[in-house]
């Protein structure tokens, strides 16, 4: 059963890797305090690797204006001293395309696309604290445009869009 402290420190790793992903805080090593060096991250738009992993999160949120993500209702479970953990949460994404986003008509994009969905991981604990070794993202429902060039099941992951 996962401590006070464990769950705590996990919902705190969690809620401030989104609020670093919103700020676009993409320093040199900014993700070393997120992510294992081996970390994978299985999102709609692939499978990533390590330092890969980083980098493809930064250009997916380069696509967009702005973004803000949004975590509820952290599970945790770990056993008492453990060095692995499991964790999931529901989140809510919303995505602020570029002024020039067109959609697949060439007419200027609606501005928002948004994405609710689930979020399973692992995570290890080091001498720095929990860090995540695989992040999984899977789609619920969307609403609006993604950016082009992704297709629409790929987002989606195969469910309704909730429209």
């Amino acid at each position: 059963m996962t401590t006070q402290t464990d769950h705590a420190e996990i919902s705190t790793l969690v809620h401030r890797f989104f609020l670093a992903l919103d700020e676009r805080r993409f320093t040199a090593g900014w993700a070393d305090g997120f992510v294992t060096g081996d970390t994978r991250m299985e999102t709609p738009l692939g499978t990533s690797h390590g330092a890969d992993a980083v980098r493809a999160t930064e250009e997916a949120l380069g696509r967009y204006a702005r973004t803000q993500h949004i975590a509820t209702g952290i599970v945790t479970d770990a056993d008492a001293g453990a060095e692995r953990a499991k964790a999931s949460w529901n989140a809510l994404m919303t995505h602020v395309h570029h002024d020039a986003t067109l959609n697949q008509r060439g007419d200027v994009a609606d501005p928002l696309f948004t994405v609710g969905g689930r979020f399973e991981a692992e995570l290890r604990r080091g001498a720095d604290g929990w860090r995540f070794s695989r992040v999984t993202v899977r789609p619920i429902w969307t609403k609006g445009q993604p950016p082009l060039g992704i297709g629409e099941q790929e987002v989606r992951g195969g469910h309704g869009t909730g429209q």
